[in-house]
């Protein structure tokens, strides 16, 4: 078997709010388990597909954590593939959802960004190609 990445866990402030942002954008994925906790765990659950999820858990704590994406070493954004950013944005901007960047002018893909309640950026991706070398052309990149 190759490796793959199969989950990444990440901590918010709300759950709630965090799957109401992924299934807007994401309607495919569900959430596949979870707890509601109790006074010595936090509350937690899995969200994804069959394949792959996001483990995600809610933790009492400040509203937004000192690091700041593309500066500090650490997290910048997540990535996720999807099928169709056209209707991604859509659902996305009509939610009221943060935008940030859009790549949409490239021959093999699209990429859309968009920020959670917590501020964390989601890149969403469109491959308009399956060959491994168009997928991940960089000529656009600086």
């Amino acid at each position: 078997m190759k490796p793959y990445l199969e989950h990444v866990n990440i901590t918010t402030t709300s759950i709630d709010e965090l799957v109401v942002f992924l299934q807007t954008a994401v309607p495919q994925w569900k959430v596949r388990n979870g707890s509601e906790g109790s006074e010595k765990n936090c509350r937690w659950l899995h969200m994804g597909s069959d394949e792959n999820y996001i483990a995600i858990e809610e933790r009492d704590g400040p509203d937004k954590s000192p690091h700041q994406a593309y500066f500090h070493p650490g997290l910048n954004h997540y990535g996720i593939v999807v099928e169709n950013v056209a209707a991604l944005m859509v659902r996305t901007i009509h939610a009221g959802y943060k935008e940030g960047a859009h790549v949409l002018e490239h021959p093999f893909r699209k990429r859309c960004y968009f920020f959670d309640h917590d501020g964390a950026e989601w890149e969403f991706v469109e491959y308009l190609s399956d060959v491994p070398s168009e997928m991940n052309d960089y000529s656009d990149m600086p």
